[in-house]
């Protein structure tokens, strides 16, 4: 695996940090949640130092945030919430998939980079961004300055409950993936953002000039392009039933990042092992609740941090 640049194999992840208000029959519970709070959680639990940088207020649900953070020791560097924190209201639809309904803070979500935060990405080894306001030209804008010699990951993660304009965010995402380290998008992605078309958007993104493009399909497993070619994996099989399938992504998502942090497969071998142990880590996140990052090392410890701090 080749080592890109001097900067340190650390990780700087960018997004949502919020509340995932859960309501069901037996009542309404509060996880600590977030796509990019779950990527950098899950990217400190693999080994590698990370840093968010997120909308956090200074309320009740910021501390909440601010302690889950520090207890698995991710640095926080919090933008300003006028409108406090973040919060998702969560129920299971008809078909068991969860349908999240946002507050206000959520849909005008906006991400600031302080001194620390623009040292912070620059020292970086990779910078993630998931679950990002891709529909706002004047955060893209911000983010693309504050990480102009940084590695990309990017997630695109919309959320319907989120989205105020689907072909602003389209636009505000390609300019950002252009040239990205890799970009994962799924086939929920696919139907909201384009036409469905899996494959065609991972040649699509292919052609804008991202490096890689880790493409998933929920129970079709996932495939991974590069210039070493394409490899692909089935969902993999371990011990115990599926409980919550919510982290999967973001888990998928972190398990290749720490690879990246750390620097490129050299070939197509390389790359089959990142996707498998990604794959893997995916399985394992699912076997519990929420969107804590699991391992399939981990799965004794399953009820571990399941429910934050």
């Amino acid at each position: 695996m080749s080592v890109e640049s001097s900067r340190v194999p650390g990780a700087v992840v960018v997004g949502d940090a919020l509340i995932d208000e859960i309501r069901a029959d037996g009542g309404v519970r509060e996880l600590v949640g977030g796509a990019a709070l779950n990527v950098a959680v899950g990217l400190r639990r693999l080994g590698v130092q990370t840093t968010l940088i997120a909308m956090v207020g200074d309320d009740e649900a910021g501390a909440h945030i601010r302690e889950y953070l520090a207890d698995h020791d991710v640095r926080l560097i919090a933008s300003p919430a006028p409108l406090g924190s973040s919060r998702a209201i969560v129920q299971r639809g008809a078909d068991g998939e969860p349908v999240y309904v946002f507050n206000e803070a959520a849909q005008q979500r906006s991400v600031r980079y302080s001194e620390e935060a623009l040292s912070a990405i620059s020292a970086a080894g990779l910078v993630a961004v998931s679950c990002f306001p891709f529909d706002v030209p004047a955060e893209v804008d911000a983010l693309l300055d504050a990480a102009a010699d940084a590695r990309l990951a990017i997630d695109p993660n919309p959320r319907s409950g989120m989205l105020s304009d689907r072909e602003e965010f389209v636009r505000g995402f390609e300019r950002a993936a252009s040239g990205a380290a890799i970009v994962k998008v799924g086939a929920d992605d696919a139907a909201l953002l384009y036409d469905g078309d899996l494959d065609a958007l991972r040649q699509r993104l292919r052609g804008l000039g991202v490096r890689a493009v880790l493409a998933t399909a929920g129970a079709d497993g996932a495939a991974l392009e590069t210039d070493a070619g394409v490899v692909t994996a089935p969902i993999s099989a371990l011990p115990g039933r599926v409980i919550d399938t919510v982290g999967a992504g973001d888990a998928t998502l972190a398990a290749v990042a720490a690879g990246l942090a750390h620097g490129t497969p050299d070939d197509a071998d390389e790359w089959q092992a990142l996707l498998d142990r990604a794959m893997d880590v995916a399985a394992a996140t699912c076997r519990a609740e929420g969107g804590l990052l699991r391992t399939p090392e981990s799965l004794a410890d399953a009820d571990k941090g399941v429910f934050g701090s």
